[in-house]
């Protein structure tokens, strides 16, 4: 049964909707756009709007929130109710809900901290983070955007998704005074290591004395999943890194035959008693 509509909706040939709410859907869209925090003026010349009429839309969107406003810069960002609805709606994926149930297994063989990780608009997001015995050294939230080129998640996929997916930001994520030229090249050499390894291993380089051992998931007709142990550098060692590896490769075999997907060079399933 369909929702009841207003006698006046329905003599109506099309439904109105309400221009307000449109026009701030603009303000939230141009912040989306601008792939970074924004000033004022920005967004209103993104949305065609005066400062002014832009402000005001602003003072709405902050006190749902929607939007949020640095104190120190003035910028204007995606607020945290904007980030609460991105995350659940990552999470409603089927291929994120079920990648989920096989990461308390992880984290309790391994002992140590999983996440799992989706390729946003801007890169690789957090959303899911299951905590293991050992204190992070980390400041990094469900809904983070980690980068490509150092994190361990980005590098996975780098490696595995198409080229024309990751150029762009491979260029942006470019050091100062290096060319895209550079920048593509060692793009290219941890892509080749990270698919003869099947996996990426970080250690200090998102975070000082933060280490990860990151694997990718295959779905059928979907683009892969990362998923990735995060431990204390100092108990990254040769061993136990080798050990985690396995553990995970175990962990994303498993995910990626529940999600019906077959990948050449990605190790079986194996089975656990």
């Amino acid at each position: 049964m369909s929702d009841p509509i207003d006698a006046d909706d329905d003599a109506a040939p099309q439904r109105q909707g309400i221009q307000s709410v449109e026009l701030a859907m603009q303000v939230v869209r141009a912040l989306e756009e601008g792939r970074g925090p924004r000033t004022l003026s920005q967004l209103a010349q993104a949305c065609g709007m005066s400062t002014s009429k832009v402000h005001r839309y602003l003072v709405s969107l902050i006190r749902s929130g929607l939007v949020s406003q640095s104190q120190r810069t003035g910028l204007y960002d995606f607020g945290p109710a904007a980030r609460r609805i991105g995350i659940e709606a990552l999470r409603r994926v089927d291929e994120v809900a079920l990648a989920t149930e096989y990461l308390p297994s992880l984290r309790d063989r391994t002992t140590h901290s999983v996440n799992l990780a989706v390729w946003g608009d801007n890169g690789p997001v957090l959303v899911h983070w299951e905590y293991g015995e050992h204190a992070l050294p980390m400041n990094i939230r469900i809904g983070s955007t980690l980068p490509l080129l150092d994190s361990s998640v980005g590098q996975v996929f780098l490696a595995y998704l198409p080229e024309a997916m990751t150029r762009s930001a491979i260029v942006d994520a470019a050091s100062a005074g290096e060319s895209a030229v550079a920048a593509l090249a060692h793009a290219e050499r941890i892509r080749a290591a990270v698919r003869e390894r099947r996996a990426s291993v970080t250690s200090g380089s998102v975070m000082a004395g933060l280490a990860a051992v990151a694997a990718p998931v295959f779905a059928e007709g979907s683009l892969p999943l990362a998923v990735s142990v995060a431990l204390p550098a100092r108990l990254a060692d040769d061993e136990t890194v080798a050990a985690i590896e396995r553990e995970l490769h175990v962990t994303t075999a498993e995910i990626t035959a529940a999600l019906g997907a077959t990948t050449d060079g990605h190790i079986p399933v194996t089975r656990r008693g």
